[in-house]
């Protein structure tokens, strides 16, 4: 087995300072440091490499034979060098600037900006704008860079999008509301219970569609119109509603009465395809899903409130 030579790279700036200045003293003025130093470290690299690189005369350094053999490598490793470092900071630049990211509120609290802490202190670099709102941020048109979105079919041209995780439904009561009225265990028993129902866009959604084609002849007593208003209805004991698993998660007055079907949503990672291969949307992409495969439970609240 052949043996490679160990040496320190720091010193062969001093073998070149040396060469191109002719004498330990004036090399020493160079990089900063005393003579002995620039001494002790040329003959350290010589001890490594097994070979003499300088003749030592009276009127200073001289590249040996071996030296002048070996000096147009060491140019190069210092090249290289220099090359690593202005890549880096290629890449520190890369690593800098504005995430536009959007959800609902309700992912945004529940999820998805508790973890953001970690992200910026991966990347100080990196400002992350969420924007929480319930509207659908057009991407296509550049309202948002990233969106992260519970559908049953990601969005069309000009959008790539990863699945993260599923989107589970249950029914939930808070535990007041247990306490005064007991538990439905099903959807038949929903008629014996108070009701939270839905309003304008959030009524056509399939849980609340399929809640009213179960319990026709259940008492609602509250309307919502947003997810966020219904979070808040159930917790206040104001009746039985349903709610994404995810974010019952995260509510611990809350208790599930019973799974709901699976209607097919999912949640996903969407991006403008332009953008997808920018340092900082790819940090941020890969950042999310790797998360949210060891966070799995939360990310999809499986057994909140049991």
């Amino acid at each position: 087995m052949q043996i490679v030579p160990m040496y320190e790279w720091g010193d062969l700036r001093v073998l070149l300072a040396v060469a191109q200045e002719g004498s330990t003293l004036a090399a020493a003025r160079v990089l900063g440091v005393n003579q002995t130093t620039v001494a002790r470290r040329v003959a350290a690299l010589e001890a490594a490499l097994g070979v003499r690189l300088f003749d030592r005369r009276q009127d200073g350094y001289r590249l040996s034979e071996a030296g002048q053999a070996l000096l147009p490598q060491a140019e190069r490793v210092r090249e290289e060098a220099e090359a690593l470092v202005q890549l880096a900071g290629r890449h520190r630049r890369a690593l800098a600037g504005t995430i536009r990211v959007t959800t609902t509120e309700g992912l945004a609290n529940a999820v998805f900006t508790p973890w953001l802490g970690d992200f910026m202190d991966a990347y100080p670099d990196i400002r992350v704008e969420m924007v929480a709102d319930e509207r659908r941020l057009d991407l296509a048109r550049g309202e948002a860079d990233i969106a992260i979105r519970v559908t049953k079919v990601p969005e069309g041209a000009g959008i790539v999008g990863r699945r993260i995780a599923d989107s589970p439904w249950a029914v939930y009561c808070s535990r007041s509301y247990a306490a005064r009225r007991g538990v439905p265990a099903d959807a038949a028993a929903l008629g014996e219970h108070w009701l939270i129902g839905a309003d304008g866009a959030l009524a056509e959604a399939d849980p609340f569609a399929w809640l009213a084609r179960m319990a026709p002849g259940a008492m609602v007593r509250n309307v919502c119109s947003s997810i966020m208003n219904m979070v808040f209805a159930i917790r206040a004991g104001n009746g039985v509603g349903p709610l994404p698993c995810a974010m019952a998660a995260a509510e611990a007055e809350l208790v599930e009465c019973f799974p709901m079907p699976d209607f097919g949503y999912r949640l996903f990672l969407l991006t403008r395809e332009e953008l997808k291969d920018l340092p900082r949307i790819r940090a941020f992409n890969d950042f999310i899903v790797a998360r949210a495969v060891t966070m799995r439970h939360v990310v999809e609240g499986r057994g909140a409130g049991r």
